[in-house]
C-alpha cells in the first residue's frame, strides 16, 4: 500500500468519526525496515517516524535527515539508561 493510499485512508477515517481533517497523524515505525524502504517513503515526502532502537536509529538517521532534510522521530518503547545520552541528542 502507498502512502497516498494510507494518507488517503487516514482522511476517511477522520471523517466517518467526525473528526477535523488531520488531527491524525501517521508515525511510519522504521525498525528493522531495509533502508530502501525508508528512503522511499521519504522521498514520497513522509516526515514522521518512529524507532525503537536507538543503535538502529543512530546508524541510519543521520544521513537520512542529510539527504532528505528535517524529520520527526519519535522514540518509542522502553528506553535503556545507558542509551539515554545518545536518544536524546537524536530524537
Amino acid at each position: 500500500m502507498s502512502l497516498t493510499e494510507i494518507t488517503a485512508r487516514i482522511a476517511g477515517a477522520e471523517r466517518a468519526a467526525g473528526r477535523p481533517e488531520g488531527t491524525v497523524r501517521l508515525i511510519a515505525v522504521s525498525k528493522v525496515q531495509p533502508l530502501e524502504r525508508v528512503e522511499a517513503v521519504l522521498a514520497e515526502g513522509h516526515r514522521v517516524f518512529g524507532e525503537n532502537y536507538v543503535q538502529e536509529a543512530a546508524g541510519k538517521w543521520p544521513a537520512l535527515r542529510e539527504r532528505f532534510g528535517p524529520v520527526e522521530l519519535h522514540m518509542i518503547g522502553p528506553l535503556q539508561t545507558n542509551k539515554a545520552k545518545v536518544a536524546v541528542e537524536l530524537f
